[in-house]
């Protein structure tokens, strides 16, 4: 037996902080404490000690001097290090959070801050009805973000209050699961497909979540557009290393919120990071879609991806038929019963799941695959030679392009037989001058090949292009992509063709929205009010019979068609260099681009790659490749672990498949992206 000396020498006295949701002052409680006391005990000591009757089973206790929750609750405190000297605070695990969204619309929920940020976001989609949560995470602005905004707010005498949808009841706030929201693993259609609408039967299904049709309404269909004032008044970056700090606050998905410093009611930006959107389904996503239309919105107007000034006017005239879409009465009017026949519902996405299936799983290995032959030009630039393009006969076998002097030597030696794979694929393509052009960027020991390719019309053009952009990926004619990406790129096409300006000047007069809104403010500047108006008109008469959904879609599309679409910019030093360079960071490639100039230096493929680590001690990458190639890094403009998760994160969802019935391996994800920090 231990005497009442002995029981005071082996224990002491721990002072905690209770962080009381009722109360504005925390308030310290001192509790005598031995180090074989489990954290449990611990918690349940300080409830009694507190007395207070109240539901306690959200809190759990935060060590601020080590920056970490206990959450082992079967822990000692010897065993967690725990000492007289802890500072402990007593605090709910959830918490308020503001979340701005793609479509520029703040919501405020109450989030997990002792979740790792992985686990939180996916809670936040079950909230705000987006699947595929692994393609988003959360962004910590940069102090560039409101800079312009703040300017503005001096001269303003009137307070900005913000627009905030509040979902404060969200079912994140304790431990029953998440519910799922407006989506479902049933067959039965969530959306009307064409105009986006929630089919109004479903809303019953879900009466516990805080997501109505009225706030369902404000997510899944786009938000007026903003004024050329406002527009100008956003952070636009200039340069490729303005683009890098764009991408410098990504939070760590394997550290909780609480973790990483952030505090209650913070806001931080929900953004698609990932840019491979696996399964888009206008049955389920409609939510998704509108985000993601969003997302590709903003770059565009803030000139974060570049485009030419006919993509922007392609751009401009979707959006300016999205936004009278989502105005009109029709499209917002949600008392009208969609019935469903479900045994046709579940036929039709037997059929987009038969469709989409696994790419990999093709009959190549015992069909023909498929060759393209036919005339081309063909450019090679070189110092000191003006642009001149010559004619010869090429032939597309597998995932290479040969070319002869003319067809009747095809038999024999080429030319030269280039190969795609690992290449770079961009467009160089002006529909009213006729210009139908290829770039390639094929990587070789030393650096890049640039070879242009030039096509007589936008048939022989949409074939070459989906070829090549298939052969980058590896992938030959014979996959099931090649026609839907050869459908895809005439789609775009056909929306630039021009047409006769008489319908268009008419209709000048009635457009009821300024033009301005719907291009680049540099774009804005270059042109007249009501030149742009006739342009984006001119356009529109392209895609004016598109449904909403389908529009959007469209959009997103010719996004992804463009030359920097999924590149995410770093800034860092290579080992042995003496000069900054960018990284660029795709879904399956990294890019060497000169700071200076812009232009890609060497890519390396991850499907090359045999490993990659980071030296935590100096924050360098480093990652082999085959060919005894390797390359390191440290990163200038960010933390280097960001980077390591982005290259784990796309191998990670590279593994999706749809049989997984959207379930993911977490542990999987961590292992690719957390590190040894």
């Amino acid at each position: 037996m231990l005497s009442s000396t002995d029981f005071a020498s082996a224990s002491w006295e721990l002072v905690v902080r209770v962080d009381h949701p009722n109360e504005e002052e925390q308030k310290d409680v001192t509790l005598r404490v031995a180090g074989d006391l489990h954290v449990g005990g611990l918690m349940l000591k300080l409830v009694e000690q507190i007395n207070v009757s109240q539901d306690w089973s959200d809190f759990a206790l935060w060590w601020e001097q080590k920056h970490c929750w206990l959450l082992k609750t079967h822990w000692t405190l010897d065993k967690y290090g725990v000492q007289a000297d802890a500072k402990l605070l007593f605090t709910p695990q959830h918490k308020m959070l503001r979340l701005r969204l793609p479509n520029v619309k703040t919501v405020r929920l109450r989030v997990s801050f002792s979740a790792v940020v992985f686990k939180a976001v996916s809670d936040i989609c079950k909230i705000l009805n987006i699947r595929r949560s692994e393609e988003l995470s959360l962004l910590k602005p940069s102090g560039d973000y409101f800079k312009k905004k703040k300017k503005k707010d001096k001269t303003n005498k009137e307070p900005i209050i913000e627009d905030i949808l509040n979902l404060e009841g969200s079912p994140t706030t304790s431990g029953p699961p998440v519910s799922p929201g407006l989506y479902s693993r049933t067959m039965t259609p969530t959306y009307d497909p064409i105009n986006g609408t929630p089919a109004s039967s479903t809303m019953t299904w879900f009466s516990d979540s805080p997501l109505t049709e009225q706030n369902c309404s404000i997510l899944a269909f786009s938000q007026p557009p903003q004024s050329p004032e406002a527009l100008a008044d956003m952070y636009q970056p200039r340069s490729l290393v303005d683009k890098t700090k764009l991408n410098a606050g990504w939070l760590d998905s394997s550290r909780s919120l609480m973790e990483q410093g952030i505090q209650e009611d913070e806001q931080l930006l929900l953004r698609f990071k990932y840019y491979t959107f696996f399964d888009l389904n206008p049955k389920y996503d409609a939510v998704r879609i509108n985000q993601l239309y969003e997302q590709a919105r903003w770059a565009i107007l803030l000139e974060e991806i570049d485009c030419t000034e006919e993509e922007m006017m392609i751009f401009a005239a979707l959006q300016y038929h999205i936004s009278k879409l989502s105005l009109s009465a029709e499209t917002q009017d949600f008392t009208h019963e969609s019935e469903v026949d479900e045994v046709e519902a579940a036929l039709s996405n037997l059929e987009v799941t038969l469709e989409g299936g696994k790419m990999d799983n093709t009959l190549e290995d015992i069909t023909d695959i498929p060759q393209l032959a036919d005339n081309l030009k063909l450019f090679r630039p070189k110092k000191l030679i003006l642009k001149a393009f010559k004619q010869y006969w090429f032939i597309f076998k597998d995932t290479s392009i040969a070319y002869f002097k003319n067809k009747e030597l095809e038999q024999g030696e080429p030319v030269e037989k280039l190969n795609l794979r690992g290449c770079e694929v961009v467009p160089d393509v002006n529909v009213a001058g006729r210009k139908f052009g290829i770039k390639l960027l094929i990587p070789v020991a030393d650096g890049m090949n640039e070879v242009y390719l030039r096509c007589d019309h936008e048939n022989q053009y949409a074939q070459w292009m989906a070829a090549c952009i298939l052969a980058s990926k590896g992938k030959t004619m014979a996959d099931s992509s090649y026609q839907p990406e050869v459908l895809n790129i005439l789609s775009f096409l056909r929306m630039k063709n021009r047409n006769s300006a008489s319908q268009v000047a008419s209709n000048i007069e009635t457009m009821d929205i300024n033009p301005e809104c719907f291009v680049s403010p540099r774009c804005a500047k270059k042109h007249k009010s009501k030149q742009l108006a006739a342009r984006i008109l001119e356009a529109h008469q392209n895609v004016a019979q598109m449904p909403l959904v389908e529009a959007k879609l469209r959009f997103i599309q010719a996004w992804q068609s463009l030359p920097e679409f999924g590149l995410t910019y770093y800034l860092v030093r290579f080992k042995g260099s003496k000069k900054d360079d960018i990284l660029g960071v795709s879904y399956n490639r990294l890019i060497r681009i000169d700071a200076t100039t812009g232009i890609p230096i060497t890519t390396w493929r991850f499907t090359n790659m045999k490993q990659w680590n980071v030296n935590w001690e100096i924050r360098q990458v480093a990652i082999e490749f085959d060919q005894n190639v390797s390359i390191a890094f440290t990163c200038l403009s960010a933390d280097c672990k960001i980077v390591h998760e982005y290259i784990g994160g796309y191998i990670f969802l590279s593994t999706r498949s749809k049989d997984q019935n959207e379930t993911l391996d977490e542990d999987l994800f961590h292992k690719l992206t957390g590190g040894q920090d």
